[in-house]
């Protein structure tokens, strides 16, 4: 690396220079230097922000990381390009370090400026300048955070939403339920003392009391019937009652149909109790009993279906948990798909395709957990296009040597080509004026790759969208927040 002296007429001839007085080229000379670099690396994105460069003479190449990878973003000869601590005038609050990586292909010339000086020119020369530049930059800063809050928040509302929505119906459920047993657990003791003040002997009581028994163990195990099977037996069980004498026996042939009970079973309690008063007052003491354990199990069903959702809202937020740890990714993935469960709907058919071999990975779980809210939420409005036909949500997992693979699929339309090099940029949305910021893919890209140093890329034909996340197993630092 040599270092041959500034002649301010040929920085002139640069068109960031040319507008320049002759003190000022002077001053520039005087504060910068020429430097002439073999072919190579000039600096690496990350590090401490030093020098301003301006190629003078030769050809470079501008690089950015993505996904671990260095993607060139421009390769040019063209004099006058400037690339390095262009950031400098903004001091201390932004960081200071390279936005990028610069490499020469062939000897160049740069005329290079420390970043001090180069802040120092820029704040004493252009003023006004400056302070638009600062303007625009912290501006910029500014709106996208704030979109971004509010992305969250609109996110927020709508999981809320369809949380209150999903915990309400078992919540309903269940109410309707205690209020109908407890009216059946009243019938009951009604019956009961009937019964028990009837004609039946000590006997034939104690085999009433267990047909009882066997009619609750026989809930558990009814067998599942088609429509067709279940109208059969109804009709079976209600030409029964009416042979019996039993009155509205045709209402309650369903209840014992549904508990597996048949014209056999009916007829051992009619042998236990020979009385036709006291087998009316039986058959009902009995169908109380089996509407009491029906019940129960529909209570049973609505209250761990909120234990469910709560445990999901809970593994979805990660409330309680560190920032950073070891999580099962499927787990993450089902609360996620549990949480948009409203949003998702019937009419879309959900496939989970696991892959068992998949190991836990160090991660910012609710931070994974809004990539994928963002990324099911994009799928089932591309489906919601073609409402003609059915979709299917494909979520898929697997191992590829040492990254964790995760697919979000769906059958939409597709991202169009011309459109697809955009989708991850901020702010750019396909979504009618008001229905979408342009930020959900922004953010998901930003926590996969810059958090987690994984990728995130799309693959897109009609009828076959995958975004694909790609996840270290063992990433080599914890990432800053």
């Amino acid at each position: 690396m040599s270092t041959p002296a500034c002649d301010p007429e040929e920085l002139r001839t640069l068109f960031l220079f040319e507008q320049l007085t002759d003190p000022q080229l002077a001053e520039l000379c005087r504060d910068g230097r020429i430097e002439t670099i073999e072919p190579g690396p000039v600096y690496a994105e990350g590090e401490p922000a030093t020098c301003f460069y301006v190629l003078m003479d030769g050809a470079v190449v501008l690089s950015k990381l993505s996904g671990g990878e260095d993607l060139v973003v421009n390769r040019t000869s063209q004099r006058g390009v400037y690339a390095g601590a262009w950031q400098a005038y903004l001091g201390d609050r932004v960081p200071q370090t390279y936005q990028g990586s610069m490499r020469v292909t062939e000897r160049s010339r740069f005329f290079v400026l420390d970043a001090e000086c180069f802040a120092s020119i820029v704040r004493e020369w252009f003023p006004m300048a400056l302070h638009l530049l600062e303007g625009l930059f912290f501006g910029n800063q500014n709106t996208k955070q704030i979109v971004e809050q509010r992305e969250r928040l609109l996110a927020l509302g709508s999981l809320s939403a369809g949380l209150t929505h999903e915990l309400n119906n078992p919540a309903a459920a269940a109410v309707r339920a205690t209020s109908a047993l407890r009216d059946r657990v009243a019938h009951m003791r009604q019956k009961l003392a009937m019964i028990a003040g009837g004609s039946l002997d000590r006997a034939s009581m104690a085999h009433l009391v267990g047909l009882q028994n066997e009619a609750v163990e026989l809930v558990a195990k009814a067998p599942k019937l088609t429509a067709m099977e279940a109208s059969d037996r109804e009709d079976e069980l209600g030409e029964w009652f009416e042979d019996k004498g039993i009155g509205g026996g045709w209402d309650l042939a369903p209840t014992f149909v549904s508990a597996g009970l048949d014209v056999p079973w009916l007829d051992r309690v009619s042998a236990t109790v020979d009385d036709p008063t006291m087998l009316e007052g039986a058959i009902r003491w009995l169908n109380y009993t089996v509407e009491t354990e029906l019940l129960m199990n529909e209570i049973a069903d609505s209250t761990t279906r909120i234990s469910t959702l709560v445990g999901a809202a809970k593994q979805y937020s990660q409330m309680d948990r560190a920032p950073y740890r070891t999580v099962d990714v499927h787990e993450l993935l089902d609360s996620t798909l549990i949480m948009l469960g409203r949003k998702i709907g019937d009419d879309i058919r959900v496939v989970k395709d696991y892959d068992p071999s998949v190991p836990p990975i160090p991660a910012y779980a609710a931070e994974l957990n809004q990539v994928w809210t963002n990324l099911i939420d994009n799928a089932v409005q591309a489906m919601a296009a073609t409402p003609e036909e059915k979709g299917v949500l494909t979520v898929r997992t697997s191992l590829d040597d040492d990254q964790v693979q995760i697919e979000i699929c769906d059958t939409g339309p597709g991202v169009p080509q011309e459109i697809r090099s955009r989708i991850f940029e901020p702010f750019f949305t396909t979504k009618p004026v008001g229905e979408g910021t342009g930020l959900g893919l922004d953010i998901s890209w930003r926590i996969v790759v810059k958090k987690h140093q994984g990728d995130l890329r799309v693959v897109s034909e009609p009828g076959d969208t995958r975004f694909i996340v790609r996840l270290p197993k063992d990433p080599a630092t914890e990432e800053a927040s």
